[in-house]
């Protein structure tokens, strides 16, 4: 009652996020549920915050740039191009809805972030105006948890070394589109900010040229690499099954700068995409970090190692010791052949390891990668023939197994979109840099065929669904014999204009597990899990805004009871279009029985922090975000967040566990941008 008092207090104080960014937190919101759990999607947010800010020019525009708005399509990519090519150009951006598969939604999505104006070159690019015309973005951004964690008390054996504070510091430069750097530093909670061993805890940063003749892109520094569906090359974000039935058919960037805090999914080095002619771009890497990874010593003073740690955390002497011990060297490159229709690629790559990979006991390990050295190599193409656009790709990990990945998106009419997807990885493909559709963790040991669909009877009504069987031909992690399952999702929604949308949704998925520990049960079980959502969003005036979601979650094992959970929050947003001071809030109660029925939801956080709320166990959760621009270039955010659980004395596990009932969190952020 005391955080519903508080919340009813403060409300009139505060609007919400200024309308400027209101578009690019839709976006992310409706885009961070195809996402894994708990993933970073600052990289994504701060994509689309920089085209709101520097639109795309759609006539000059090219496959690659348009990837990068990630709620368009492949199929609506390709289904531009083939316009364009046969109008020449565009005379106005409200032309699109000439374009097939680009319904009112999408269009309204697309146009913040598009143009028609000519955009800057190297012409314009001289000191002066690299000192005038460029645009300085640097963060500060502190976050600490109100209540004290087991690890940062004077125990004996393991403890936090570091403080409980979290800073980020990020600083980045933008010319036009043609000059890019950006610096990171961060420490997590419970890190020290510099180590003997290692000096900063984390740095990443890079300087990146763009348009520059024949060379189109050329990074120094930190990087990622996108190509074909992810099964052969892919480092950094990456989409999955989710209610945009479309997601599946990956969208490659090809090589883009690396700016996330995300201490694990980049490359370190030198990389570049040359335009050999013809349509023909050649990308060669070479790229060397030291990751965390697990050893263990052999006699003759050798080392060798299972897996790689990619948490990013270092706060005990284990991680510690741990950090930055295995070397990683890979090198490599991907000549494709582009068009506006048609993307066809050829990608062979080596990483070599410091120390060798050797396989645990488990059973389920026999086909895991051993060695020193990987190489791979694959093949992938994307066409689009009128309404249609066909992908797919063929990986190979030399010396072991296939994976291969095939589909088909369609825009039979302005109402109908359908999609199939066949994908079949074999138990010993090996690959350390893969993040293809699926259902497992890893792209190995799967076969499965997706098909969803898109249907708008009318203009205000959609329905989503999507069906996807899988099965493993080998045993899994807790799977100990070869299995199937599948997953279901069905999705109604309601749009009225801009003032009013609902969303009726269905998930279910199935798929089998080892019996719990002490179990008498022989064989694998069944394991259901479902859920239901109802959420409305409601916009009366333009200064408030309402977004509710009534949430239920099922679990089921074999024969047992089943598990039923909900949440329900209300979200108010209040913004005055003059005002300095925004803000928006929740307020959240939940109720599962277990980590097994929880439910994650989407949360507004400060610029570039948004992410996913874990809701587990029962009790109230609340947030507020606090945004004031006190001068023309500088943004200050302040966001208070809490937990408050019911019935229990202590909240986490391990050195994370905190005494009590509550666990609150505090987060600054400075923003000051010249």
């Amino acid at each position: 009652m005391k955080i519903i008092c508080l919340i009813l207090l403060i409300l009139p104080a505060f609007s919400t996020l200024a309308q400027e960014d209101e578009k690019v937190r839709d976006i992310v919101e409706s885009l961070a549920e195809n996402a894994p759990d708990e993933t970073d999607l600052s990289e994504l947010t701060e994509k689309l915050a920089y085209f709101r800010k520097h639109p795309i020019h759609l006539n000059k525009t090219t496959p690659e740039q348009l990837k990068s708005l990630v709620f368009l399509s492949a199929a609506q990519i390709g289904s531009f191009f083939n316009y364009l090519h046969s109008n020449t150009k565009l005379l106005d951006v409200l032309e699109l809805q000439a374009i097939p598969g680009f319904d009112i939604a999408t269009i309204n999505r697309l146009l913040p972030f598009v143009t028609l104006n000519i955009a800057e070159g190297y012409d314009q690019l001289k000191a002066k105006s690299l000192l005038n015309s460029g645009n300085n973005d640097l963060i500060l951004r502190y976050a600490r948890l109100l209540q004290q964690q087991k690890g940062f008390k004077a125990l004996p054996g393991s403890r936090y070394s570091g403080s409980p504070e979290k800073i980020l510091l990020r600083y980045r430069y933008q010319f036009s589109n043609i000059l890019s750097a950006a610096l990171v530093m961060e420490k997590d909670a419970g890190e020290t900010l510099f180590n003997k061993k290692t000096g900063m805890d984390h740095l990443s940063g890079h300087l990146a040229f763009f348009k520059l003749g024949r060379l189109k892109k050329l990074v120094l520094g930190d990087y990622s690499l996108q190509f074909g569906q992810g099964l052969t090359l892919w480092s950094g974000f990456a989409f999955g099954k989710g209610p945009d039935v479309t997601s599946v058919a990956a969208k490659d960037a090809g090589l883009k700068p690396y700016t996330s805090a995300n201490e694990a999914s980049f490359f370190r080095g030198v990389a570049s995409t040359i335009d050999l002619g013809r349509n023909i771009h050649f990308s060669p890497f070479i790229s060397y970090r030291k990751l965390d990874a697990s050893l263990k010593a052999l006699p003759d003073g050798r080392f060798t190692l299972s897996n790689i740690n990619i948490s990013g955390l270092h706060r005990t002497q284990t991680e510690l010791k741990n950090q930055r011990s295995l070397g990683q060297l890979a090198y490599g490159g991907a000549v494709q052949y582009v068009s506006d229709n048609l993307n066809m690629g050829i990608i062979g790559y080596r990483s070599a390891y410091q120390h060798q990979f050797v396989t645990g006991t488990a059973l389920y390990n026999k086909y895991a990668f051993t060695g020193k050295q990987l190489n791979n190599t694959g093949l992938h193409y994307n066409y689009t023939f009128r309404n249609a656009y066909f992908y797919g790709e063929l990986a190979h990990s030399l010396g072991s197994g296939w994976a291969m990945v095939n589909g088909a998106v369609a825009t039979l009419s302005r109402k109908l979109s359908v999609v199939v997807l066949h994908r079949n990885y074999s138990k010993n493909y090996h690959n350390f840099f893969s993040s293809a559709v699926g259902e497992g963790t890893e792209t190995s040991n799967e076969q499965g065929l997706y098909a969803g669909l898109n249907y708008s009877p009318i203009k205000s009504l959609t329905w989503s669904v999507y069906t996807d069987y899988f099965k493993f031909s080998w045993l899994r992690y807790r799977v100990d014999a070869p299995s199937s399952g599948y997953e279901c999702l069905s999705q109604l929604s309601y749009t009225k204009a801009k003032v009013f949308k609902a969303v009726l949704r269905f998930k279910r998925e199935q798929k089998p597990q080892n019996p719990d520990a002490g179990s008498t049960v022989a064989g694998l079980q069944k394991v259901i899990k479902q859920s239901y959502r109802l959420e409305w969003n409601w916009k009366p005036t333009p200064k408030f805004s309402f977004q509710q979601r009534t949430e239920i979650a099922q679990y089921q094992k074999g024969n047992k009871p089943t598990e039923t959970g909900f949440l329900v929050y209300q979200d108010i947003s209040y913004a005055p279009m003059s005002s300095r001071i925004s803000g928006n809030m929740r307020l959240a109660y939940f109720n599962t029985p277990s980590y097994n029925s929880r439910i994650y939801a989407y949360e507004d956080d400060v610029l570039y922090g948004s992410g996913s709320g874990n809701y587990s166990g029962k009790g109230i959760r609340a947030y507020i975000n606090v945004r004031c621009r006190p001068f023309k270039r500088v943004d200050i955010w302040a966001r208070y967040a809490i937990y408050s659980y019911s019935g229990v004395e202590t909240t986490g596990s391990g050195l994370d566990e905190i005494e009590g009932n509550k666990k609150a969190e505090v987060k600054l952020q400075l923003r000051y941008q010249f």
